[in-house]
C-alpha cells in the first residue's frame, strides 16, 4: 500500500512516515497542496494524508482539485479544532479529519481502517456491485445508488449507466447505444439516448448542470468517467 504525506512541517512528515514504513506501508511525501495533486496524478497513492494549511495551495483546495479526478481516501490534517472547519473539509471531499496535535497510534488507525473499507469496496465492485465515486448499481437487484440513497431507474436508465460504467472512458456514438441497448426498438428516434442520458443525471450527479462522472464528448458521443 502507497500513501502520501503532505504536510509543511518538515519534522511532522518525517516521523509520519518513519512510523508508516514501520508498518510496511511505502510512503511519498509532499510539502504543499500543489505538490499533493501532481503526486496523486503521477504516482496513485492508496490513501493521502493531507495538511490544511499550507503554501501556494492549502489543503482544501488541493482536496478539492484531487477530487476531479481521483476517489483516493484522503485524511485532513488541521489545528482547528471547529466543527463547521470539519464540514468545511467533508465538503470539499475527505474521508476524515484529524485535529493536531494527534497520536500516531490514532493516525495509522484511521489509516487502517480507512484502507479496510476501501479494499472491500473494490472486493464488491468484482463481483456483484459495481461503485465509482458517490455512484453504485447493485447489479443482482438492478438497484442505483448516489451516496447510499436509493435512486429509482427505469429499466433502461438501468442497462445504459451499467453499459457506461462498465466500459469507462470509452467514448459511444447515440448510434452505438441504441445499437447496444435498444437494438431496434428506437432505431427511426435517435433522441431517446439524449433524453435517457439526461435524466441520468438528473438522478445521479450532484449538479447535473456540471456532471462529474456521466459526460459528453460534444460531436462524438456520451462516456463515464472513472
Amino acid at each position: 500500500m502507497k500513501i502520501l504525506v503532505v504536510d509543511d512541517e518538515t519534522l511532522l512528515v518525517k516521523g509520519i512516515r518513519f512510523n508508516l514504513q514501520n508498518e510496511g506501508y511505502e510512503v511519498i511525501t509532499g510539502s504543499d497542496g500543489e505538490e499533493a495533486v501532481k503526486q496523486v496524478q503521477e504516482q496513485s497513492p492508496d490513501l493521502v494524508v493531507l495538511d490544511v494549511m499550507m503554501p501556494n495551495m492549502d489543503g482544501l483546495t488541493a482536496c478539492r482539485k484531487i477530487r476531479e479526478f481521483s476517489d483516493v481516501p484522503i485524511i485532513l490534517l488541521t489545528a482547528k479544532t471547529d466543527d463547521m472547519d470539519k464540514l468545511i473539509g467533508f465538503d470539499h471531499g475527505a474521508d476524515d479529519y484529524l485535529t493536531k496535535p494527534f497520536n500516531i497510534l490514532e493516525l495509522k488507525a484511521r489509516i487502517r481502517a480507512i484502507l479496510r473499507r476501501s479494499q472491500k469496496t473494490e472486493e464488491k465492485s468484482n463481483d456483484h456491485t459495481l461503485t465509482v465515486g458517490t455512484i453504485t448499481l447493485d447489479l443482482d437487484a438492478r438497484n442505483a445508488y448516489r451516496n447510499g440513497v436509493l435512486v429509482d431507474l427505469t429499466a433502461k436508465e438501468f442497462d445504459v449507466i451499467e453499459f457506461l460504467m462498465r466500459n469507462p472512458n470509452r467514448v459511444y456514438s447515440r448510434e452505438a447505444l441504441l445499437d447496444t441497448i435498444w437494438a431496434y426498438e428506437y432505431r427511426s428516434d435517435i433522441r431517446t439516448v439524449d433524453v435517457h442520458i439526461r435524466r441520468l443525471r438528473e438522478k445521479l450527479e450532484e449538479n447535473p448542470a456540471e456532471p462529474k462522472y456521466i459526460l459528453t464528448k460534444w460531436g462524438v458521443g456520451y462516456y463515464f468517467r472513472k
